[in-house]
C-alpha cells in the first residue's frame, strides 16, 4: 500500500511567524504532536511536542502564567525542526516505516514537487495500517 493511501490530508498547520503558545494551544486542545510549518504551500518545519517541552523547560523554574507569557513572545520558527524528513505520496507504507526508524522521527510530511505540502503520516497511521493488516490474515 501506498502512503497517499494512508496519509492524512486535512492537516492543522502553523505559519512559521505563529507564537509557541498558539502551538501549544493547538497540540494541548487537539491532542495533536506534530504540526507541519508552512510558508504559503511549501513545507519550511515542523514543530513537534519535544521542541515545545524543549522550549518549555523554564516551567520547571517558573509559574505556569509566566511560561505561557514566555511562550508567547517566541515564533515558531525559532524552536521548530527546520531540516523536515518528508516523504513522496507514492512511497509505500513500508518505505514511510523504515524511515521513520532510521530517523527516529513520528511522523513524515507527504510532500510533491518542490515541498508542497500535501499530507501527513503518523507513526500511528502506520502501526494501524500494520494492525488492520494482520487482522486480514487471521
Amino acid at each position: 500500500m501506498l502512503v497517499k493511501e494512508v496519509m492524512k490530508t486535512q492537516l492543522v498547520t502553523l505559519n512559521d511567524d505563529s507564537k509557541l503558545g498558539f502551538a501549544n494551544d493547538i497540540m494541548y486542545l487537539g491532542r495533536i504532536r506534530h504540526l507541519p510549518v508552512v510558508r504559503g504551500e511549501n513545507i519550511v518545519g515542523i514543530l513537534t511536542q519535544r521542541d515545545l517541552y524543549r522550549a518549555s523547560l523554564t516551567s520547571i523554574l517558573t509559574n505556569w502564567k509566566e511560561n505561557n507569557e514566555f511562550l508567547d513572545s517566541i515564533k515558531v520558527s525559532e524552536v521548530m525542526t527546520k531540516q523536515v524528513v518528508t516523504i513522496s505520496p507514492d512511497a509505500t507504507i513500508e518505505e514511510a516505516a523504515q524511515i521513520m526508524i532510521d530517523k527516529k522521527v513520528g511522523a513524515l510530511p507527504v510532500v510533491r514537487e518542490k515541498n508542497k505540502l500535501i499530507g501527513l503520516i503518523t507513526e500511528t497511521d502506520v502501526l494501524q495500517f500494520f494492525v488492520d493488516e494482520s487482522k486480514k490474515k487471521k
